[in-house]
């Protein structure tokens, strides 16, 4: 790709001019006409400086200037990376005219001023289709053959943007899903196997990271990956597919179904639910089911789907005995342990491995708003003790939780002889 080059003086010149324009009035203005600036190089030029504005404002995290540079050079859809196409940081601060510039410290990108990213916000026809654009981007760069075709499970080199790409595109997709990002995930998916980007998402967002045997990672599926981002079409897509398992355990020892209640995606969990041949209770490693991933993350929507099921178990133990109620008492989940508590089904009395009632964990963490709720319910023992003969009344008052103590002793005073 050809470099545009620019006098450093004149950078300057524009960057004090536009530090001048924000510590005045008339700002819209002044973006507007460096916009318009920015469009009227035409060409190239035009759609780095827009394309490089269109990313730095709506991406999920701050860029690399590498990384940048790799997403602007991606061409939709083609199996290869080009890297005659990736233009140089200097081109890409030419061709923005001043409206960005580069942290020396950290190597980020980032807009000159945030009243330039409100001004952005503010002007959403800027930029058409911009999430699903950086979702085909994102797509693309991973479907490549640079980033494929590597054996090991470790970065390919000079493939920068390869970070980025496999832990947000799915975002960028779930908020604005074309016909083409979605072929593009199918076709990830159809080879996804041993896929970096797999190891990526894992090693960042798997609360089980610990559990993960990255020698089975072609057990996590694109059903597994389309449930953790909440992608709708998609899963629908996945579950029609011939010999399509909806309830495999991947590498991290969940099924879809769990990672879809772990991430609070409550559509994604009706069309799973919607299948005859799903396991709603299925357990991971842990002997936990999906409504305790559900009631642990405090997806009080996933909840409520998943209760209305007549085959899914509110009492059911994990492998240590604790039921999804205590779960989210462990969690501090307010807004669901007052939703398992509405139920009568749901038994608030139930001890776990170590004989703990939800109430002893309350107590013992001075959680007051959730002792309360726990008392309400009529049914709970304020005395009953661990298997040490420790009560919540003990364990509140040895950690000096004074407003617990009152609620106990006033609930003990309530106690039939």
């Amino acid at each position: 790709m050809k470099t545009f080059r620019i006098p450093l003086t004149t950078i300057h010149r524009r960057r004090q001019k536009l530090n001048a324009m924000t510590s005045g009035l008339g700002l819209g203005d002044a973006y507007s006409a460096t916009l318009d600036r920015i469009k009227g190089q035409g060409g190239e030029k035009a759609r780095l400086g827009m394309a490089a504005l269109m990313w730095i404002s709506h991406s999920e995290r701050p860029l690399k200037a590498d990384e940048l540079c790799h997403a602007l050079s991606v061409e939709i859809g083609s199996p290869h990376l080009n890297s005659d196409n990736v233009p140089s940081t200097g081109t890409l601060l030419a061709c923005c005219q001043g409206l960005i510039t580069v942290d020396k410290e950290t190597s980020t990108v980032r807009l000159i001023h945030y009243t330039l990213q409100e001004y952005l916000r503010a002007h959403p026809k800027l930029f058409s289709a911009a999430h699903s654009t950086m979702a085909e981007t994102c797509l693309s760069y991973l479907n490549s053959q640079q980033v494929k075709a590597p054996p090991t499970r470790t970065y390919p080199q000079g493939t920068p943007f390869v970070g980025y790409s496999s832990l947000y595109w799915g975002v960028h997709a779930k908020r604005e899903l074309s016909d083409c990002a979605k072929l593009l995930a199918l076709k990830l998916f159809n080879d996804y196997g041993n896929h970096i980007s797999i190891k990526i998402l894992l090693e960042r967002d798997s609360p089980y990271l610990h559990m993960t045997d990255f020698n089975k990672l072609s057990l996590f599926s694109g059903l597994h990956c389309a449930s953790v981002f909440g992608i709708v079409e998609i899963v629908a897509s996945l579950i029609k597919v011939e010999g399509c398992d909806i309830n495999q355990i991947d590498c991290t020892g969940n099924t879809p179904l769990m990672l879809a209640a772990l991430n609070g995606h409550e559509e994604v969990a009706k069309i799973l639910l919607g299948r005859e041949d799903i396991d709603s209770e299925k357990p991971d490693t842990y002997g936990q089911t999906p409504l305790h991933h559900a009631a642990q993350s405090g997806h009080e929507g996933v909840i409520k789907i998943l209760l209305g099921r007549d085959d899914v178990n509110p009492n059911k133990p994990n492998m240590w005995g604790q039921t999804p109620l205590l779960r989210a008492a462990l969690g501090w989940q307010e807004g669901v342990v007052k939703l398992l508590l509405g139920r009568d089904d749901v038994n608030p009395d139930k001890l776990d491995g170590s004989g703990r009632a939800p109430l002893w964990y309350a107590a013992i963490n001075g959680h007051e708003r959730m002792v309360k709720m726990l008392l309400g319910r009529g049914d709970v023992n304020p005395d009953r003790p661990d298997v040490d003969g420790r009560t919540p009344l003990r364990c509140a008052a040895a950690g000096g939780h004074v407003g617990v103590v009152k609620m106990l002793t006033q609930a003990r005073r309530r106690q039939p002889p």
